[in-house]
């Protein structure tokens, strides 16, 4: 399959042109403008709000004009990761894309389909004369992918419609009704350097090649965090020879992803240097076959390093001995029957980075049951403080709580069985999702997340299945036809 031959043709060609435009989140500017523009090129009603969210509405097609506004809804901004080895800037170069059988992916980087693929679907249908539908706000907001900021931002009265779908999910017959809070936990630190003993070695531990993947909605998937396999050999390793000291700890990008690289400094006595690589390379093999189904393509390295000055050895103690406590991973599974065992409550510890004076963490925890969510977070922030760093959680985002009774609901599942002669999962999804803040400010819209079907996103292995595009994009032009 060649890149001309994707169907719909309509919503690639949209996709290709995004995929020119930097969007880093937070750095949206060149996406907003492009959308801007493009709406008004187009001469149709559009705004940007002070967040720098825009909307686009398209009058209703004739017949349909008494139907009530549907929203569609998606966010212009990506997760911005690719392979070490790879020189890129995502400030300025677009994402180079490629067919690989029946998957798009991107050479070396993210893809950006999250939410990409789902602006595009918004702009095919403006641009499109031949679709039967109502009133409509085309919706894409900006930050989703670091907190949500475009979405917080968003003050009622900005968009006007009765229903809302958001095309940010990524699994294909999934119909999502319901999604998880949360808060980032941050921690610090503070220490002075000093000389290292006398008679140390100095080795550089790095890890890479992990499969990482989305924080949320990749938690229950048992796959390797770099940082807590890094974490768990220093505390092996303290613990084992006396007057090993830490140097550096650097792993992890991004709060909303699980950390697939890292590395680590450290001055051991020379008289155990061969021990610790040998220790390095036990330690590699039993957590490979650790996690064989899930990481298969881990690389171990440890070599000599330069001398430097280390961390105050309590400090450094109080630090490793805080990895090793912290909880991630899955802390409780949904008791609600309707959401089929989602993970409720988890946590990741998403980024570690150390300076002269300082290491700096970030994690993220994520819960359907905020009372829960606040649990959890406590118990992050405790752990920290009890090791003698400061720590705190920021406010975060709220959960969105299925609808009993939901018109839109009904109908994007009848419409789905008359498609495709099957009935589609409605469940909710362990991540965050914007509908989570539209439901505070916009109680009385009725909403619904569905999209095609991406693997691996927030990861430099992202890639959307060709085949899901047409099957969303042809149910949502049902869906639209049918409320």
């Amino acid at each position: 399959m060649n890149k001309s031959d994707l169907k719909p043709a309509s919503v690639f060609e949209q996709f290709a042109k995004i995929n020119e435009i930097p969007r880093p989140s937070k750095h949206e500017e060149k996406m907003i403008e492009y959308l801007k523009q493009w709406g008004e090129s187009h001469q149709l009603e559009t705004k940007v709000d002070e967040t720098g969210n825009v909307l686009i509405r398209k009058p209703a097609t004739k017949g349909y004009e008494n139907r009530k506004t549907v929203i569609l809804q998606s966010h212009m901004d990506m997760v911005c990761d690719k392979l070490v080895d790879v020189d890129f800037d995502f400030n300025k170069d677009a994402i180079q894309t490629y067919v690989d059988g029946e998957w798009l992916r991107a050479k070396g980087t993210t893809l950006g389909a999250d939410d990409g693929i789902g602006c595009a679907i918004e702009l095919a249908i403006l641009e499109a004369d031949d679709i039967e539908h109502g009133p409509l706000e085309c919706v894409f907001t900006r930050d989703e992918e670091t907190g949500l900021s475009g979405a917080e931002g968003m003050k009622a009265g900005f968009m006007t419609g009765d229903y809302l779908i958001n095309l940010d999910s990524e699994d294909e017959g999934e119909m999502f009704v319901s999604c998880a809070g949360g808060r980032n936990t941050q921690a610090k630190f503070t220490f002075k350097r000093e000389e290292a003993p006398a008679g140390s070695f100095f080795l550089r531990a790095q890890l890479k090649g992990l499969t990482g993947g989305h924080s949320g909605d990749d938690i229950n998937k048992k796959r390797a965090n770099a940082i807590k396999l890094l974490g768990r050999f220093l505390f092996q390793t303290m613990n084992r020879y006396e007057g090993v000291r830490l140097a550096q700890f650097d792993s992890g990008k991004l709060h909303n992803a699980i950390p697939r690289d890292g590395q680590f400094v450290i001055a051991v006595p020379n008289d155990v240097k061969e021990n610790v690589k040998a220790d390095w390379n036990v330690f590699a093999a039993q957590v490979e076959d650790e996690f064989h189904v899930t990481d298969t393509q881990m690389v171990w390295t440890m070599e000599s390093a330069d001398a430097e000055p280390v961390i105050e050895a309590q400090v450094a103690k109080n630090f490793v001995w805080a990895l090793q406590a912290i909880d991630n991973g899955i802390y409780a599974i949904c008791q609600d029957p309707e959401l089929n065992g989602m993970v409720e409550t988890s946590s990741n510890i998403a980024a570690i980075h150390s300076s002269e004076t300082e290491i700096n963490i970030l994690s993220s925890q994520r819960s359907n049951v905020m009372s829960n969510l606040d649990n959890m977070c406590a118990t992050i922030v405790a752990t920290f403080q009890l090791a003698g760093a400061e720590a705190h959680s920021s406010d975060g985002y709220p959960a969105w709580k299925m609808r009993a009774e939901s018109k839109l609901r009904d109908t994007v599942v009848a419409t789905y069985k008359q498609l495709f002669g099957k009935e589609p999962i409605v469940r909710g999804i362990h991540a965050g999702l914007e509908c989570g803040l539209f439901s505070e400010r916009y109680p009385n819209i009725d909403m619904i997340s569905f999209g095609p079907t991406l693997r691996d996103v927030h990861t430099p292995d992202e890639r959307l299945y060709i085949p899901t595009v047409q099957m969303v994009w042809d149910h949502l032009l049902l869906v639209l036809k049918s409320l």
